[in-house]
């Protein structure tokens, strides 16, 4: 039996659904999708983030959302994210209620189209890695930690910036980082924070396979 929505989240819903906001749109790179766990926690929510191998060709290290490519037998991409969740940590779809959708991303590194889908976890437990070819690891993180100013900055790579997100000894950014940054917006979740304060990216999460 599905546990009723917090009121909160009601209204997340809501906002993910209204019209007046930018929606998910079909680009010309190769399907894709994530998915943007929140479950309830002492501390309000957690969310679920997957850290890359170190020797895979593209994106070797970094820290993101459970997510992948899409296949012929997906009927959109909430299918997707749900299917590779569960084949990437084990979510269960079962125990996941989809919230809405963000716009559709271009990753131009790997040429994907990767649309976001915002979901609650109604039953979260201990999650393990899975897909042992494509993750290191897997972590539960709260939300409250990414929201922390003290754990917000800016990093640089070569003549690009964007925010980033420290966790522990994790680090955030990218599409992932971009991602949080707006999501954390659209709710009205963000806290200010220094965007001045900028760090190199650490070599462990920008690794590539030569």
């Amino acid at each position: 039996m599905n546990k009723p929505l917090p009121a909160e989240l009601q209204r997340l819903q809501q906002l993910l659904a209204d019209p007046t906001q930018p929606q998910a749109a079909r680009g010309s790179g190769k399907a894709a999708a994530v998915l943007i766990l929140l479950a309830d926690s002492d501390e309000g929510y957690q969310t679920v983030l997957v850290e890359k191998r170190p020797d895979l060709r593209n994106h070797a290290g970094q820290v993101a959302f459970p997510g992948g490519t899409a296949e012929a037998a997906d009927a959109d991409a909430i299918v997707t994210a749900l299917r590779e969740a569960r084949e990437e940590v084990g979510v269960e779809p079962v125990d996941v209620t989809v919230l809405g959708i963000l716009p559709s991303r271009h990753i131009p590194r790997s040429g994907f189209e990767v649309t976001p889908v915002v979901a609650w976890w109604q039953r979260p437990g201990p999650l393990q890695v899975v897909d042992t070819e494509e993750l290191s690891a897997v972590h539960q993180v709260e939300v409250a930690t990414l929201l922390d100013p003290q754990r917000r900055d800016t990093w640089r790579l070569g003549e690009f910036t964007g925010p980033g997100f420290w966790v522990d000894d994790l680090y955030v950014w990218g599409f992932t980082a971009y991602l949080l940054d707006g999501l954390f917006d659209l709710f009205g979740w963000a806290q200010p924070w220094d965007a001045g304060r900028i760090s190199p990216i650490p070599e462990r999460f920008r690794r590539d396979a030569r």
